[in-house]
């Protein structure tokens, strides 16, 4: 129900935007949310937003970098991504939370807190 696109092979410093789509009764009213999967290494938070788009939580390691956004016309959630460097290469994952349970100020982070995945789009950053 979620299907992530936009991935690639960029070159470091370049820019790249995700996409995610989804259907119009998940994305109406859930959170959601940007993880990343490192070649060896575990899947770790890379930015969430709200349901209502007002608010957004980003990992210490893309702060000030990347920007994650929604359009609730077109149920697709957006994660921009500038100054690409290698550290950034890994599968990038798009997920939704459901609006109820633990608040999403405190669990934004937690691979648990998400019910819908999509299936990854890779990105490479080549220096």
């Amino acid at each position: 129900q979620l299907q992530a696109s936009g991935g690639g092979l960029v070159q470091t410093g370049d820019s790249l935007r995700l996409s995610c789509a989804t259907s119009g009764r998940i994305f109406s009213s859930y959170h959601m949310g940007w993880f990343r999967q490192a070649p060896g290494k575990e899947r770790e938070f890379v930015a969430a937003v709200r349901w209502s788009g007002q608010t957004t939580y980003y990992s210490d390691s893309v702060k000030g970098r990347f920007t994650i956004s929604r359009d609730n016309r077109k149920n697709t959630v957006y994660l921009h991504m500038n100054s690409l460097n290698s550290e950034d290469t890994a599968v990038y994952y798009c997920a939704a939370a459901p609006p109820g349970g633990t608040d999403l100020s405190g669990s934004y982070d937690y691979t648990g807190r998400y019910e819908y995945w999509g299936q990854g789009t890779l990105v490479t950053v080549s220096s």
